[in-house]
């Protein structure tokens, strides 16, 4: 059976400060520190664990440490669990360890609140009119690229070789739904005035490799499992796009999350799909509108990523059928998993300008598009290229995206909740309800455990290595009858 698909979302949101210092990494500062100076009390990351340059292939890079630049940069844990903190000159958000797909999306949703409320706090810091902006993109459009990486928990014993094979062709024809769209390309020679489906197609160049900002690959081997590391690993998604619809953010999570667990139990169609080129067929999939192109495959046929897509969806339906949809979190999130990607599926292939209230890269075409024909302008007019970064523009007043009547999952006022609060079925609940209630006596927290300071005493280090353990269900009688983390410790036998 596959291993419950523990997941989250960890998004480098675009920054500029308008009216000051250009400098990003000091803007990001700024905006982090503004918000973590609203908390009671900060909380750094833990580096402890930390080993970026772990292959899954098994090798390890001798630079396998975080950069020391990194490690001295504003990084905070906040009380819902997540991690808030400067990455390559960017404000990132991680989201907490979700159980399921729409957990995942109310937690990235929280991100998106999150940033919005630094941007006012900050407003406060800076001189005069200077103000910073905040983008959920992933490209400036001037060749620099910026992540929307996923995370999902795996089954240590599925040899890694079997899980790239069998996820590629998936990744390459799923940016169908999870393409948040773009004017031009970034690739050398490119035509640039083209609309694309994806953000992040031109920026990859290998099938598979360790890098996430170099020779991107489509299936990343950083091997940080973040957990028990003889049973599980984490599988860490660098192909896809930050999306703020949250049809396409619900989508992308679930259908990857019930792809991966049927690979994990070895539930296979009447074909095997291995794309003759895939890193073209990225880039092929992201230019092409119409959804019609066909896809070399290594046997010598073709399939559109339709086909591709229509593929997988048969076999989630064959595993759901077998297996039922515990790992997914439920029958509930499964079901409206499986149903929501057979009507996409459907939409995109009758009448793909439906899904603007759903899907960010059609919602974009359809604004850009109207405006370009009403004011008589080509693609490559200045114009539509600012209305492309407007459209993901954090900021209210002048967010394009806020402005479109978008299909939600999730109630605002869950969101809301989950700025503050954590997830109460993953561990996420123990680091989160320790920083509420011990918040100076927690000297670093990091995924996998919670460091404590009790004066002194020698740090104390809690191990949290199982991801669904630390739950409501498993701590609240604890966490009620501790009236100090010291009684805490000792009730633990820390």
């Amino acid at each position: 059976m596959a291993v419950p698909k523990v997941l989250g979302i960890e998004t480098e949101y675009g920054i500029a400060l308008r009216g000051g210092d250009p400098n990003p990494i000091a803007a990001s500062s700024i905006l982090i520190n503004a918000y973590v100076q609203h908390l009671h009390r900060q909380v750094g990351w833990d580096f402890e664990d930390e080993s970026p340059g772990r292959d899954a292939r098994g090798s390890s890079r001798a630079d396998s440490r975080p950069p020391e630049v990194e490690t001295h940069l504003v990084n905070a844990v906040l009380t819902n669990g997540a991690r808030y903190y400067v990455d390559h000159a960017h404000p990132e958000y991680s989201s907490p360890e979700c159980r399921d797909a729409l957990s995942a999306l109310t937690y990235d949703r929280a991100g998106e609140v999150i940033l919005q409320r630094s941007m006012e706090y900050a407003s406060t810091m800076l001189p005069g009119d200077a103000h910073i902006a905040i983008y959920k993109n992933n490209s400036d459009g001037k060749g620099n690229s910026y992540g929307c990486h996923e995370n999902y928990l795996m089954d240590r014993s599925i040899p890694f070789a079997t899980i790239v094979r069998r996820i590629i062709p998936f990744f390459v024809s799923r940016q169908l739904f999870t393409g948040s769209g773009k004017i031009g390309s970034e690739i050398p020679g490119g035509d640039p005035a083209a609309f694309q489906i994806t953000q992040r197609a031109d920026f990859f160049e290998e099938e598979v490799g360790l890098e996430t900002t170099l020779k991107r690959p489509i299936v990343n081997t950083r091997d940080e499992p973040h957990s028990d590391s003889q049973k599980y690993r984490r599988l860490h998604v660098i192909c896809g796009d930050a999306n703020l619809a949250e049809v396409a953010t619900f989508l992308k999570l679930g259908a990857t999350a019930i792809t991966l667990a049927l690979i994990e139990d070895d539930v296979r169609g009447g074909r095997d799909i291995d794309l003759a080129a895939p890193v073209a067929a990225m880039r092929h999939v992201s230019s092409d509108t119409t959804l019609r192109s066909a896809l070399a495959l290594d046997d010598g046929t073709t399939m559109s990523a339709l086909d591709i897509q229509w593929e997988y969806l048969g076999l989630a339906k064959k595993w759901a059928d077998e297996f039922g949809f515990d790992a997914v979190g439920g029958d509930t999130v499964g079901q409206m998993i499986l149903e929501r990607w057979e009507t996409v599926l459907a939409a995109l292939e009758t009448d793909p300008m439906s899904l603007g209230d759903q899907l960010d890269w059609v919602a974009k075409y359809r604004l850009l598009d109207a405006y370009r024909e009403r004011n008589e302008m080509q693609w490559s007019n200045a114009r539509l290229r600012a209305m492309d970064i407007q459209y993901h523009d954090l900021r209210a007043a002048t967010s394009l995206f806020h402005r479109m009547p978008m299909e939600t999952l999730v109630p605002e006022s869950d969101v809301v909740h989950a700025v503050t609060e954590p997830p109460r079925d993953t561990r996420a609940y123990f680091r989160g309800k320790c920083l509420q209630k011990w918040g100076s006596s927690v000297a670093a927290a990091n995924w996998d455990s919670i460091v404590f300071d009790l004066g002194g005493d020698p740090l104390r280090r809690v191990p949290m290595m199982e991801p669904l353990r630390g739950t409501a269900a498993h701590v609240d009688t604890l966490l009620e009858s501790c009236a100090t983390p010291a009684e805490l410790l000792e009730k633990l036998g820390a």
